[in-house]
């Protein structure tokens, strides 16, 4: 036997024990006994099997650490579920609205060009790197409210929030539910403005038929072990026009000007022919940037995952969307005391959490369900930040700035009415793939069972009163 034929051999055994191994991990799972109250409940979690890890063995075995075939094939085929030419995979979900954010700032767009002080229209109720790379881009955070039960934008606030620096919205889908796309959408067109759909909680939601993250100019993705998809750490920026993604590519690396696969020399056939800048003639084009640019691309071993993962996409959907209703119908009978989420008008969610508040005229408050169900071993999650204004972060940057004699570094453009109430007394609980029917009944029962006692509580204190 030749050592080629050996090498080959031996990477065939391996990936026949990886097989083996996966396996009887899922036959390990699938026998695994729920025992409530003892047994977690978590908000979310991966959920994978043989073809992930058949996948990633290949991978390390290849030993490629960098961006390669794997990378390669995972952007044409998230392009190609998408709809759209273009997708480039980021190491995270919050470099993904990094380098969406950072690409309107080239100077490739000319007078649509976004440049320090301008204003982008959000919301304060959601994940901070929606907003952070604003901020740091030296933009403005314009903040609007949110509407109930569907947490999303409020729209009728949009025109109250524009101002002459206003440039562009950037807004995500909360927990999987679309935002009214159709009234954002017309707004950005009829001012001229950037739209940037974070699609990171929403991979495989729908509005009005079509798919979100294909509206805006450009969407990100996020692959975080709670997201509908995983590589780990991961993400990407989906885009349809060449020039973002010359834009977008060159951000993501290093802010070079050249377009070469790394390892891979000369593709414009001028490698030594340019003249660009101050630079001496032919200066080195793998040598030349036309951006201040980052380093953010993701590992062929995390997009081997992302390959198989990827074809389960849509039966993940399939199955949050099922939790999600589970929950919904469930619940119904205390509706009374916890306002249940809605979806969007038009839109068929991807739902990445079940979102509930705790009604101001119920007996009890947010806090005190949240411990209830946490002490059974239920994991809960709030709306992320909350209202981003009242975080740390951006109090103290304001504070800096007053005291420096600075603009402040967002502007509120109406009552954060609704995103405070939300703040105070909403939760959600998950949704994901790997909740089984025992682990959804439990969470189910668990609530059903406290609001009960509460009201039979509230039953007992007034017939004392009496």
């Amino acid at each position: 036997m030749s050592r080629d034929e050996a090498i080959k051999r031996l990477k065939a055994e391996i990936q026949e024990r990886v097989s083996a191994l996966a396996a009887l991990e899922a036959e390990a799972e699938a026998e695994a006994v729920f025992v409530p109250g003892r047994s977690p409940v978590r908000y979310a979690g991966r959920v994978y099997g043989a073809p992930e890890l058949s996948n990633l063995t290949a991978a390390t075995l290849e030993f490629w650490l960098t961006a390669g075939r794997w990378h390669r094939r995972l952007e044409y085929e998230l392009a190609r579920y998408y709809q759209l030419p273009f997708a480039r995979l980021v190491n995270s979900g919050s470099s993904a609205n990094l380098l969406a954010t950072a690409a309107l700032t080239s100077h490739l767009w000319g007078d649509r060009r976004v440049r320090p002080g301008d204003e982008v229209v959000t919301v304060a109720a959601g994940f901070p790197t929606t907003v952070a790379p604003a901020m740091q881009l030296g933009l403005v955070p314009v903040f609007v409210d949110i509407t109930v039960p569907t947490y999303n934008i409020d729209v009728s606030q949009l025109e109250a929030a524009r101002s002459s620096r206003t440039r562009a919205v950037m807004i995500a889908h909360t927990l999987g539910n679309p935002f009214d796309l159709s009234t954002v959408k017309a707004f950005c067109e009829k001012h001229g403005l950037w739209l940037i759909e974070d699609n990171c909680d929403a991979a495989g939601s729908r509005y009005d038929g079509q798919m979100t993250g294909t509206f805006g100019d450009l969407a990100t993705l996020s692959f975080y072990p709670p997201h509908h998809m995983t590589t780990g750490e991961g993400g990407a920026v989906l885009c349809a026009d060449d020039t973002m993604l010359k834009v977008v590519e060159s951000l993501r690396d290093w802010g070079r000007d050249c377009w070469c696969a790394s390892g891979v020399d000369n593709t414009c056939g001028k490698r030594f022919g340019w003249q660009l800048g101050a630079l001496p003639r032919g200066y080195d084009h793998k040598y030349t940037y036309s951006h201040l640019g980052f380093n953010l691309k993701m590992t062929d071993m995390q997009a081997s995952v992302g390959v198989a993962q990827l074809d389960r996409l849509d039966s993940f959907g399939a199955k949050r969307r099922e939790n999600w209703q589970y929950f919904r119908d469930a619940l119904r009978p205390v509706e009374d005391v916890l306002l249940l989420p809605e979806a969007t008008p038009k839109s068929d969610p991807s739902w990445f959490g079940f979102l509930m508040l705790v009604r101001e005229e119920a007996s009890f408050t947010r806090d005190e369900l949240v411990q209830h169900l946490e002490m059974r071993k239920i994991q809960t999650r709030m709306l992320f930040a909350g209202n981003l204004t009242r975080q740390p972060a951006l109090t103290e940057l304001a504070r800096d700035r007053a005291a420096r004699g600075e603009p402040p570094p967002f502007r509120v453009a109406a009552p954060l009415d609704t995103t405070d109430r939300v703040m105070a007394r909403a939760f959600w609980v998950g949704v994901y793939p790997g909740l089984t029917e025992a682990m959804r009944g439990y969470v189910v029962e668990t609530i059903l069972d406290f609001v009960a006692r509460r009201r039979q509580r509230g039953r007992v204190s007034l017939s004392v009163v009496a």
